[in-house]
């Protein structure tokens, strides 16, 4: 199938918070019905890389090549590399409310106070509405944005057949204490915190919608006891782009990922990981991973 168009660059963050009881849990917040793009779907913050995201004087220390190497995209411009960490941290403040920056001490921004949580409401509002810039926060507030604390996960690719594309990158990072993450009302009409296993039970009972590249991520983080040895372990994950492909058949439809061996495209093509989900398939209305 030919593609329909050049996906954009995109981010998202996959927000954990540790369990009094043990355990994390995850953020997730369902899109507005009446959105074109994934519109009822459970999803991570996140969205479009913006042009004022590549600005490398925003992250002090944190180099272009050191983006590249964390992404594991060294074809990547370094501008576009820390873009990338900066329109993840964009959105989840604009979608979230959660800001992953530093003040001037070099402690995480901490929104306890009742006046400057306020204050950073505004801010919130008018990033969103493109009145307000990431440089002019960080001035105006005296903040440093934190990408290091952003740990590189997946890359997902929106499958050509869809209108609207995206190349997106998926990042882990932790709730910073003194922040609560809350929906923002407008793309976005709910908002929940659960487990993994938790997610994927919401899910498989159709009480929330998971997408497949959601569900494939949110079963992978269920192996995970902890947010501990996830992030450990994210740490020295291999990073390679996954570009599903649409598929139809006469009871079901679905994409098929690179590791299963119907999968077409060689340059994306990835050897078989025996136990692993290969496809997502619709069954029953309700996407499925499937391992073949």
């Amino acid at each position: 199938m030919e593609p329909t168009g050049s996906p954009r660059d995109s981010a998202t963050i996959i927000l954990l918070r540790d369990r009094a009881g043990g355990g994390f849990e995850l953020f997730l917040m369902r899109r507005h019905r009446a959105q074109t793009f994934m519109a009822g779907a459970h999803v991570f913050p996140g969205g479009s890389l913006a042009a004022g995201d590549c600005n490398p004087l925003l992250v002090g220390g944190f180099s272009g090549a050191g983006a590249q190497r964390l992404l594991q995209e060294p074809g990547l411009s370094a501008e576009t590399a820390v873009g990338l960490f900066l329109a993840a941290i964009r959105e989840t403040f604009e979608e979230a409310g959660v800001l992953i920056a530093r003040d001037a001490s070099g402690d995480m921004v901490d929104l306890t106070d009742p006046a400057r949580a306020a204050r950073f409401a505004v801010y919130r509002r008018e990033l969103q509405e493109e009145r307000l810039s990431l440089e002019a926060l960080a001035e105006g507030e005296g903040i440093r944005y934190a990408p290091d604390l952003l740990v590189p996960y997946a890359h997902w690719i929106t499958p050509t057949i869809e209108p609207r594309r995206f190349d997106t990158r998926f990042f882990l990072a932790r709730l910073p204490e003194g922040q609560v993450a809350l929906h923002d009302s407008r793309e976005l009409t709910q908002s929940c915190w659960l487990t993994p296993a938790d997610a994927l039970r919401e899910h498989a009972a159709g009480r929330i919608v998971l997408m497949p590249p959601t569900l494939v991520t949110v079963a992978e983080l269920a192996g995970f006891s902890a947010g501990g040895p996830l992030v450990a372990a994210a740490r020295s994950r291999r990073i390679l782009p996954i570009l599903p492909e649409a598929f139809r058949r006469a009871d079901c439809f679905g994409v098929l990922l690179p590791n299963d061996a119907e999968y077409p495209q060689n340059a994306y093509r990835r050897p078989p990981r025996p136990g692993q989900p290969s496809r997502v398939v619709m069954r029953d209305g309700i996407w499925r991973a499937e391992s073949v």
